[in-house]
């Protein structure tokens, strides 16, 4: 393993606002002001509670020196700067948004089990993987993935210990699992090109904002908007709705209140052509389906952007829009572990253990709301492509290249930090 030297303390101590003017820069935002105390990422990361979600529940929490907790509030302080008289008062920070909600649920570290109990690290005969039964028929997939009679979570571990990683994860994604390799880190990501030319902000009337997704990303990233100024219809199918319904009821409210709710049966004429009517007149669109799903209802989001140029259409996946990419299932969980976050806690450590809980979500949800609010700024941002993966291996590289985040010498700095008095 490389040992790359830590950044300077000071260096270090401007993350966030280095990623917010990066974040305004990649959007074409030259005059926005920032607000940011400057803090180093190891107190961030205490401060909002993600250490104490990260390591086996029996044991000491884990640190994971990479700046994702930091990144995040440079994402939020970069959002507030493009939309400053929104309603920020008393508004989570980017890192709390990280782990509101175990906050609200109660969620506690388990190490390679996540937070909620339905992802797990697995050892395989030549490798570690990742896999998520988020969905009930999850469950009923396992004995073709496993090509066993019958299967329960519980016999996991001893079924895929003498099995190769890369075709459990290849069988795994072409039945519709949430798998990935959790022992390869992916190369580190170039930071983007910037989107557009310098804009300057301007006041732009409330936008519409139709929101089709689910879970916690999409629908994180319309109640940023909200808090912005705009107007939200959150849309649901009467037979598929938000499965987040069917758990916190008051995580579903923090998400959702205040905006307004629609359901509508796809599988009639009436349906989709009320949802058509409701996509045509959005200025902003929300979604975190594969493409084809929303083919299939007859929605094609270019023929929708192409008919109006001012629309901002904002797709949210596991790993993009490309094949066979598209096609691949992945959750907050096992989306983080794919970019390689518990790769470095590994590196670091000697430990498997997820960090955060779902943290690819939240991330995504902020990602998300910075390039939907920047699209219509600018008159129209077209169909932007977001894949939760990409978000996290973005954060988890800022500032430092894989030897660096993944070192026992910048890990043994930020414990350093945490044990010197705070100011």
């Amino acid at each position: 393993m490389g040992a790359a030297p830590p950044l300077s303390d000071v260096d270090e101590r401007t993350t966030a606002r280095r990623y917010a003017e990066q974040l305004l820069a990649l959007h074409g935002i030259a005059d926005a002001r920032l607000d940011i105390v400057d803090r180093h990422p190891a107190v961030i990361a205490a401060d909002c509670g993600l250490i104490e979600l990260s390591g086996a529940a029996d044991a000491a929490p884990l640190l994971c020196p990479a700046p994702i907790a930091a990144c995040a509030d440079g994402a939020m302080a970069a959002l507030i700067a493009m939309a400053p008289q929104g309603q920020w008062r008393d508004a989570p920070s980017g890192a709390q948004r990280l782990t509101e909600r175990a906050a609200l649920l109660g969620l506690q570290r388990r190490g390679a089990v996540s937070a909620n109990g339905s992802c797990r690290l697995l050892a395989t005969a030549d490798g570690v993987i990742a896999i998520n039964l988020a969905r009930d028929d999850d469950h009923a997939l396992l004995p073709a993935w496993l090509q066993a009679d019958h299967v329960i979570a519980d016999e996991l571990p001893q079924l895929v210990a003498t099995r190769a990683a890369d075709d459990l994860v290849e069988q795994g994604r072409e039945l519709g699992l949430a798998v990935a390799r959790a022992d390869r880190r992916p190369p580190a990501l170039p930071w983007p090109s910037p989107m557009v030319p310098p804009l300057r902000l301007a006041a732009r009337q409330a936008p519409r904002v139709v929101d089709l997704s689910s879970l916690w990303a999409g629908p994180l990233c319309s109640h940023l908007l909200q808090r912005c100024g705009a107007d939200v219809i959150k849309v649901e199918s009467t037979q598929r709705p938000d499965g987040a319904r069917a758990g916190s009821p008051a995580f579903f409210e923090h998400l959702h209140a205040g905006k307004a709710s629609l359901k509508l049966n796809f599988r009639n004429a009436e349906g989709r052509a009320a949802l058509l009517a409701l996509l045509q007149g959005a200025d902003i669109v929300i979604e975190a389906s594969r493409p084809r799903a929303l083919r299939q209802l007859g929605i094609d989001a270019d023929a929708l952007i192409a008919a109006d140029p001012g629309k901002t259409w904002i797709s949210i996946t596991g790993y993009g829009r490309r094949e066979p990419q598209a096609q691949w299932i992945a959750y907050g969980d096992d989306a983080a572990v794919a970019a390689g976050l518990s790769h470095c806690l590994h590196q670091a450590t000697g430990q498997w253990a997820f960090v955060g809980d779902a943290i690819a979500d939240p991330l995504t949800g902020l990602h998300a709301a910075i390039a939907a609010w920047a699209g219509h700024q600018r008159g129209g941002g077209g169909l932007i492509d977001i894949a939760m993966v990409d978000v996290v291996r973005q954060c988890l590289d800022f500032g430092c290249g894989p030897a660096m985040c993944a070192s026992a010498q910048r890990l043994q700095h930020w414990q350093q930090v945490l044990r010197e008095p705070r100011a």
